[in-house]
């Protein structure tokens, strides 16, 4: 048996823990920048906030509504799940993260509990402890327990656990489920079903094996049809990591320097190393890709993507940053007004053991850059990301000396909230 865990409005659920006030009331939180909406509340929902509703169009849209509106503050996101992922790691034999507010979850050693009653408890214990909404599927394959905790989050009869343990109970949730949410559907494929008057979960299901393989030779779909009809067939290693991660934004105003884009790829590539060392991993290939703005029709245009091959694969930052900024460099054409970079690591494998090159390797370099990373990643934990970062992240201000943090300057958030667990300038006061 699998279950699912998902957080209800992730963002706006971490937001609302430390904004009691904001409770039944419209949220929305922007994209990077404050560009467009990302995540909303129910009742910002039920006005009618769309996503990716442009920021600037809240007000003319919804004159008479009250609208609390957020800044991304990914800091504070990524703290106050690692908190609901820390009580779930305590409740289930094996767990494993899928995204930022979803964790799998086996239950192999809970043949003899009650599961529905046992999900309820747990929503309890986490919406205690940290405050966080969260609905749980449960069912015998994961692409079932995705559509349990779809019904758990859509009626509140569940009780926030949907359990689908029977078949009776699977075939009633497929006729409910519109078939673009099955979880392995993507667009392209529901408008395809859609096309031949494949309208739910239940109708694809109930389609013989011989017209699958005639009209989707794709093993993903194959396996989403056999999981529908009660079978498990996901491997839990393809998602247990990521196979390339990406670093991406668009800059708050143009640039026209390297020495500014160094700045701002050499943050997007510590971010990927970071998060190499987060799943135990290491890259062996480093991209950048970088563009203009296409909406300035009355500016020159310019995109281009290049990758560096690392000789030794490596989830070092200071490496990473070096390789992404060499990729910048040979990327790079002046004259030319930026809106856009990004730094993608390819060709992830497991940290150990790894593949050396006979003349890159120095054992006592791999290992001090092993034991800086991880004491800069143990202080930016303990003090708050970024506390530590390297000199390549920092831009010099203009007519000014030294350096000055780039990260505040970077990206717009205006209405970017505290982060009152991880930085102690941000902790709260109580009068």
């Amino acid at each position: 048996m699998y279950g699912i865990i998902d957080c209800d409005n992730c963002y706006v659920s971490c937001e609302r823990v430390f904004r009691p006030d904001l409770k039944d009331k419209p949220v929305v939180v922007l994209s990077n920048n404050d560009g467009c909406v990302v995540a909303r509340s129910n009742e910002a929902k039920a006005l009618g906030i769309k996503a990716g509703t442009p920021y600037y169009q809240l007000a003319q849209q919804f004159p008479d509504n009250k609208i609390a509106v957020f800044s991304s503050n990914y800091e504070l996101y990524g703290e106050m799940t690692a908190r609901v992922i820390d009580i779930i790691r305590k409740e289930v034999p094996a767990y494993f993260r899928y995204s930022i507010d979803e964790c799998f979850v086996y239950l192999d050693g809970l043949q003899h509990t009650d599961l529905k009653t046992w999900g309820e408890h747990l929503h309890r214990k986490i919406m205690q402890y940290v405050g966080m909404p969260v609905s749980i599927g449960l069912a015998p394959n994961k692409t079932l327990a995705k559509m349990a905790s779809h019904f758990a989050k859509k009626y509140k009869g569940y009780r926030h656990c949907c359990l689908i343990d029977t078949d009776e109970k699977r075939i009633k949730a497929l006729k409910l489920y519109p078939i673009e949410e099955v979880w392995g559907i993507g667009r392209r494929y529901a408008a395809k079903l859609q096309s031949m008057g494949i309208m739910a979960a239940y109708d694809f299901a109930m389609r013989d094996k011989d017209w699958l393989r005639l009209y989707f030779n794709n093993i993903v779909v194959q396996r989403t049809w056999l999981e529908l009809n009660g079978h498990d067939c996901v491997p839990n290693e393809e998602m247990a990591k990521k196979k390339s991660i990406c670093t991406s934004r668009s800059f708050r105003s143009m640039v026209s320097t390297l020495d500014e884009l160094q700045t701002h790829v050499a943050n997007y590539a510590a971010r990927c190393a970071e998060e190499l060392r987060m799943q135990h991993t290491v890259a062996a290939s480093v991209a950048v890709f970088l563009n203009t703005n296409p909406f300035r029709e009355d500016l020159a245009q310019y995109w281009n993507f290049q990758e560096q091959r690392l000789l030794t694969p490596t989830c070092s930052t200071s490496l990473i940053v070096q390789a992404a900024n060499n990729v910048l460099k040979q990327l790079y054409r002046p004259g030319f007004q930026y809106k856009k970079a990004g730094v993608i690591v390819m060709e992830i494998g497991p940290n150990s053991p790894i593949q050396q090159d006979l003349f890159d390797y120095n054992a006592e370099q791999f290992q001090k850059m092993k034991r800086l990373d991880a004491v800069i990643d143990r202080i930016n934990r303990l003090c708050g990301s970024e506390t530590i970062v390297l000199g390549a992240q920092q831009c010099t201000p203009i007519g000014g000396k030294g350096k000055a943090d780039v990260f505040a300057n970077a990206i717009r958030h205006d209405f970017r909230s505290k982060n009152p667990t991880t930085r102690w300038s941000d902790i709260i006061k109580l009068h």
